[in-house]
């Protein structure tokens, strides 16, 4: 198998360097198309709008302008927030709760079952030795959707539309069926979660495919209650997050795990005795905290707040305040997090038990069963709505297509149902629960597709002016992805040198990874050049240079005003 790796991979650097080459060179004329036009547009438009549409003309100097080329979309939260007058320079509450909503709604994707299964599985495999694992993924995640937030604020615009206005076609769309994969991988895992929830709570007397299907009813009767206004909707999520807090808390109570022991797990970073197993639920952990469709999503949630991007002050007072959002929504899920590894760390410490569906019940009774019933079921149905905005929010920006509601949910419900009934009918609890491990190392695989565009575009200067990155966000940041990379080689390789298959599926699997490893390569070099690094513009990437994407993006930056509170 190793000999097949190797005669594989022994090709010539230069036929590779020349496909890169072409790769990147893909559609360039149309890019620099839309840069003169891009252009023109920010030197003559008189209005003082801050966004412009990547395929609209805007008004001349003598009133006149032309159709859009497409229909303007609109997303399903186009209602605007508005947000209170007060001191700017004093921390207001009333400004903080208007604020407040985008933050908890992205939290939920750290908490669905997905997260839940890899807590459980964390505390069953490694006690609490990974809780340190969590709290800095947790922490990572935070510099994330800082960053996605920060990107939606400053330019009026999602992650996704940011992409589409830059990325070439090939990579652009390449970029939305990687992020589509995501989102099914985390629908199939809310899937298994709420099937598994109504197994539980109603005693097994409904078996668990049939759970599953009952999620097809269930996720489409949720998806109206965005017809109440999204004040409503962000409550009702703060419900669901509250009933998780409630339903967790209590096993922890009930479980009383060693608070020593739970300290010592969070502030030692070291897995002593631990081993393949434990390293691979370490990547579950990061897969299942940082998802990245969530990137995408937060991006696009904080444009629900009204906010004067005219106005240096507005814009830095909307970032200090979803950032407190965030980070706030982070910890409470951290929590939550935190209550599920040490109950089952504190269980498995002592116990051989193996069946987690019955583990609760077993140990604490049959409340405590059914508590957790709850706080999954909870879990599976917010993660569902989340995901059908995050779905929306990427063919909006990297396609230009919006969808109805019910057709998002039948699109991406239909391909996660599938596999998880058939795995549901022929293996049962077991074989689910092992899926979702699967999946959460999927979801980590998924991670430079967003961690590399973000870091991208929040650091070229020309989008986000003097918003841009600074050295420590670029620093911190470009290592995290540089991680998950490393951690994702180690793994394929590993993976592919256990297996014993015929050589055609291996072949396929090494084309596989070669075709990711180079597409990642691909996003790091745009984005090294968003981040300054020239020189590699002049080897490989004259499609995308920073002259282009600063011509192009001078029309999404903040408006330059004259008032004394703007950027002049």
């Amino acid at each position: 198998m190793h000999n097949v790796i190797s005669k594989f991979t022994q090709v010539e650097g230069s036929y590779i360097l020349h496909l890169f080459k072409h790769f990147f060179y893909f559609s360039s004329t149309q890019q620099k198309q839309k840069t003169e036009v891009n252009s023109i547009m920010a030197n003559n438009s008189t209005d003082t709008s801050y966004i412009i549409n990547q395929e609209e003309l805007a008004d001349d100097d003598s009133g006149e302008s032309s159709a859009p080329k497409d229909k303007p979309i609109n997303t399903y939260l186009d209602e605007q927030i508005h947000i209170p007058d007060a001191d700017n320079e004093r921390f207001s509450f009333r400004k903080l709760w208007a604020f407040t909503g985008p933050g908890f709604l992205m939290s939920i994707a750290y908490l669905d079952p997905g997260n839940i299964e890899s807590d459980l599985q964390a505390g069953a495999v490694a006690g609490y030795k990974l809780l340190w694992v969590l709290m800095s993924a947790t922490v990572l995640g935070l510099v994330m959707q800082r960053l996605a937030a920060r990107l939606g604020v400053v330019t009026g615009k999602h992650l996704a539309e940011i992409c589409y206005m830059h990325y070439p076609k090939v990579p652009r769309i390449i970029l939305w069926l990687m992020i589509e994969v995501a989102i099914i991988g985390s629908d199939m895992q809310e899937v298994i979660g709420t099937g598994i929830a109504i197994y539980l709570l109603s005693n097994t007397l409904v078996p668990l495919w049939a759970g599953v299907l009952i999620t097809i009813v269930d996720t489409f009767s949720f998806l109206f209650l965005d017809r109440y206004g999204l004040r409503k909707l962000e409550l009702f999520f703060g419900f669901l997050i509250t009933t998780m807090a409630i339903s967790f808390g209590y096993q922890y109570v009930v479980a009383n795990p060693n608070q020593g022991e739970v300290m010592k797990g969070l502030f030692i970073p070291y897995c002593q005795g631990c081993g393949r197993d434990q390293l691979l639920q370490a990547v579950g952990i990061v897969g299942a905290i940082i998802m990245p469709h969530n990137i995408y999503l937060h991006s696009a949630l904080v444009k629900s707040r009204e906010v004067d991007r005219t106005k240096r002050s507005q814009i830095k007072e909307a970032n200090f305040y979803f950032f407190i959002e965030a980070a706030i929504a982070l910890f409470v899920s951290f929590i939550i997090n935190l209550f599920v590894v040490a109950v089952f760390a504190e269980g498995f410490s002592t116990e051989s038990e193996k069946d987690l569906g019955v583990f609760l019940g077993c140990k604490y009774g049959a409340a405590a069963l059914y508590i957790w019933g709850v706080g999954i079921l909870a879990a599976g149905q917010s993660s569902t709505m989340t995901g059908t905005y995050a779905g929306q929010f990427a063919m909006e920006g990297f396609l230009n297509l919006s969808w109805k509601k019910w057709q998002r949910v039948l699109l991406t419900r239909s391909i996660a149902i599938l596999p998880t009934i058939f795995i549901a009918t022929t293996n049962g609890i077991d074989q689910l629960t092992g899926l979702n491990d699967v999946l959460n190392v999927l979801m980590s695989m998924q991670l430079p597709f967003a961690v590399l565009p973000i870091l991208a575009m929040t650091s070229n200067k020309a989008i986000m002016k003097e918003f841009a990155n600074g050295m420590v966000s670029m620093v911190v940041t470009g290592s995290f992805g540089l991680l998950v990379i490393a951690i994702n080689v180690y793994f394929v390789v590993g993976e592919l040198s256990g297996l014993s298959l015929h050589w055609a599926i291996i072949l396929l699997i090494v084309v596989l990874a070669v075709a990711y490893f180079l597409f990642v390569l691909y996003l790091a070099c745009f984005c090294l050049v968003q981040m300054g690094i020239t020189q590699l513009e002049n080897r490989f990437v004259k499609a995308i240079s920073s002259p282009r994407l600063s011509k192009s993006t001078s029309s999404i930056g903040y408006n330059t005003c004259t008032d004394s509170e703007t950027l002049n």
